[in-house]
């Protein structure tokens, strides 16, 4: 072992010795070097008494960066041309650390290291005493992966985890949908994520959350966490400014932090990773029209007689869509497949009155069954249910919003057969064009089948949906590389229907959007979550926003809703009405554009929402903008997102063409109280960008 209290000169000399020696390849250098894209250059390691640094030397298109790891306390500090980039957490957090017996431990000094096959091993005691934290770093040309565990000592620990101070990255992005102090995801999704609170919880492959263990910064680094664990997750929880990623495990940490030029870079080596979309499962007509769907506009009080009004309604103002979904709750009990006879007495007239309006025909399904219904006895006899963590003998039981379930095992074979003869035969008898999957595919009580984990459970979950029309609404599946792959549609946890959920629906898409779900939509527009039905101003101004996004999901009807919390009917005047058609007419016109954009996200994997900062790295302002967006190369989208009658308006550098007021502005300015009338939704196009003539077409 080499020591860092030996002199640097004879380091030095026995690792140039080691380098100079011919080295054959392991199994797992080769799938490193194949990971990191490009090859790496050489690194170097130099070492003095109170540091190891690690040197990356500028590759062709990577550029290049040095790690620096602190002895006296273990920590590490990764720099760009001479300035911090990323850093972990100062000394009291400790960067490296685990919760044994209830407490939390943390690496301290490191007591030896070695330098091998381009790997960097660090051992480290920590402050348990007799235990010790093994590192090692293996760096490549854009990126270095981090694995450790705990060893020796009495110490057993159950979590393991990583700590950075935030403000050394800048600001930070990714995650998904946030928990947060302040009603994150439903009414709150910071942007940047520091510039609020995430403490997030049950972080996880089963989460119904749409989440990824992937974060990116404005310092143009990354973290990516390789695992199938749940993880607790806080950022900058009370104020503190810190970032931690904890996973519920001893199992060896492995991490991989990315070291780019831009955060388009890093999100594309990310993506190098989980895999690009292979296809996009909406067609062109569900991203040129908005999709109907019944939960905001009746949640569980829906019959017959309410959704064919729904559909006459939306048909006799003028108010088209692909497809009208029958939500949650149209069954006699939930499992059974069956429509409920008193709500339901004509299911076939109904779904022949719905396609004579021209939509398709939509229903809401779940894998849980109710313990009430009929199913459940044979689904539990004859195993196809998921079992208990706690007692394998036993079906997991679930509680959730419609009462309390099992959930279809779809691992088992028998069980997946058995649930999709019924749902198939569901549809043929009834002319259901195609399906709402909801609730996720497994739960944290629930034990995997024999042979799977639970990440297993999001590819088979895409795997079952990407078998039916999911009518432009998607499915919540995340983490496996499966979800990524699968190009589905991806639809927000429900909204509030107040101006905060309209903002976070903002924020939230250009999170999910960037942590490699390029096919989103907001939630439904105007918001949902039981709340008061929203104003005319909130489902306008929510209709003119997703206008200008890949999607648009819609249930309250401009015409007339019911307000959950009164139970009264809410009538909206004429121009709500007409506005609403205006944001529709607009989406209309920009699909051709919008289905471009589908087309270069399946060859590049880029998103087609994004932030400024993809397109304008260099426009330090451009980081903390909440409220704009880029839809492609040539849309700047910045819609009234309050109840205010002016806005600003950040324009990058370029030329730019304001739609709403037939001009052209040079870029790398705020336009200050930018008039915003209810009629009026901003948007810009880059003149000189891919697709601006297209747009134009269809903005002017």
């Amino acid at each position: 072992m080499r020591r860092p209290s030996r002199s640097p000169r004879v380091l030095l000399a026995a690792l140039a010795l080691a380098l100079a020696l011919p080295v054959g390849l392991t199994a797992q250098d080769q799938a490193q070097a194949a990971q990191a894209t490009p090859a790496a250059p050489a690194p170097r390691l130099t070492s003095s008494p109170a540091e190891l640094t690690l040197t990356v030397p500028r590759g062709r298109t990577a550029p290049g960066y040095r790690l620096t790891v602190s002895t006296a306390q273990l920590a590490l500090t990764t720099s760009r041309s001479g300035a911090t980039v990323l850093a972990t957490a100062p000394a009291g957090t400790g960067a490296l650390r685990f919760r044994a017996d209830g407490t939390w431990q943390h690496a301290t000094r490191v007591t030896d290291w070695t330098w091998r096959h381009g790997t960097l091993t660090l051992t480290a005691a920590t402050t348990a005493p007799g235990t010790s934290v093994q590192a090692r770093i293996t760096p490549a040309a854009d990126r270095y992966q981090l694995d450790w565990h705990v060893t020796g000592g009495q110490a057993v620990p159950d979590r393991l985890g990583l700590a950075y101070a935030l403000s050394s990255a800048g600001h930070w992005y990714g995650h998904g949908e946030a928990q947060t102090p302040s009603g994150g995801p439903g009414t709150d999704q910071p942007w940047p994520l520091d510039s609020g609170q995430v403490v997030h919880t049950n972080f996880g492959p089963a989460s119904y959350y749409m989440v990824d263990p992937f974060w990116y910064t404005s310092r143009s680094t990354g973290l990516r966490v390789d695992t199938g664990h749940v993880m607790d997750v806080a950022l900058n929880q009370g104020g503190d400014g810190l970032g931690r990623f904890d996973i519920e495990s001893a199992e060896p940490y492995r991490a991989t932090v990315f070291v780019e030029s831009t955060p388009l870079d890093v999100y594309r080596d990310y993506i190098g990773i989980v895999g690009k979309p292979a296809k996009s499962d909406a067609t062109y007509r569900q991203y040129a029209e908005p999709v109907w769907n019944s939960w905001a506009q009746f949640y569980t009080h829906v019959d017959q007689a309410k959704l064919l009004d729904y559909a006459q309604d939306l048909h006799d103002n003028g108010i088209g869509g692909h497809t009208l979904q029958l939500d949650d709750k149209w069954e006699s009990n939930y499992g059974n497949m069956t429509f409920d006879p008193k709500a339901y007495p004509d299911p076939a007239a109904m779904s022949k009155k719905i396609h004579g309006l021209g939509f398709d025909f939509g229903l809401w399904v779940t894998l849980w069954i109710n313990l009430d219904s009929d199913q459940y006895g044979y689904a539990a006899d004859h195993g196809y249910l998921l079992k208990s963590a706690a007692d394998t003998t036993k079906p997991c039981t679930v509680t959730w919003w419609n009462g309390t379930a099992g959930i279809v095992d779809l691992a088992n074979p028998d069980a997946k057969a058995w649930y999709e003869g019924r749902l198939k035969s569901l549809m043929s008898a009834y002319g259901v064009d195609g399906l709402k999957f909801d609730t996720r595919f497994i739960d944290e009580k629930c034990a995997p089948h024999e042979g799977y984990k639970p990440t297993d459970y999001q590819r088979l979950g895409a795997q079952l949906a990407d078998e039916y029309d999911l009518q432009g609404v998607g499915i919540r599946v995340h983490w496996d590389t499966t979800a990524h792959r699968a190009g589905f549609v991806t639809r927000q946890e429900d909204k509030g229907t107040g101006w905060d959920s309209l903002r976070a629906s903002v924020s939230q898409n250009l999170a999910i959007s960037t942590i490699g779900y390029p096919f989103v939509t907001t939630d439904m527009i105007g918001g949902s979550l039981g709340q008061p039905a929203p104003t005319k101003q909130v489902l306008v101004r929510w209709a003119q926003s997703a206008s200008l996004m890949p999607l648009m999901y819609a249930s309250t009807s401009p015409v007339e809703t019911n307000d959950p919390t009164t139970g009264q009917k809410v009538v909206y005047d004429r121009e709500t009405t007409d506005l609403y058609r205006a944001a529709l007419a607009r989406h209309a016109r920009l699909a051709p554009y919008i289905w471009d954009q589908v087309q270069a996200t399946l060859r590049t994997g880029d998103p087609i929402m994004r932030p400024l900062f993809f397109d304008f790295p260099k426009d330090e302002a451009a980081y903390t903008v909440t409220d704009e967006w880029m839809l492609g190369p040539a849309v700047l989208a910045a819609p009234q997102l309050t109840d205010a009658p002016t806005r600003s308006v950040h324009l990058p550098p370029g030329t730019w063409y304001d739609v709403a007021h037939h001009r052209t502005i040079p870029g790398n300015r705020t336009l200050t109280s930018y008039s915003t009338p209810l009629g009026t939704a901003p948007v810009f196009v880059n003149l000189h960008a891919k697709g601006a003539q297209q747009a134009l077409r269809a903005l002017r």
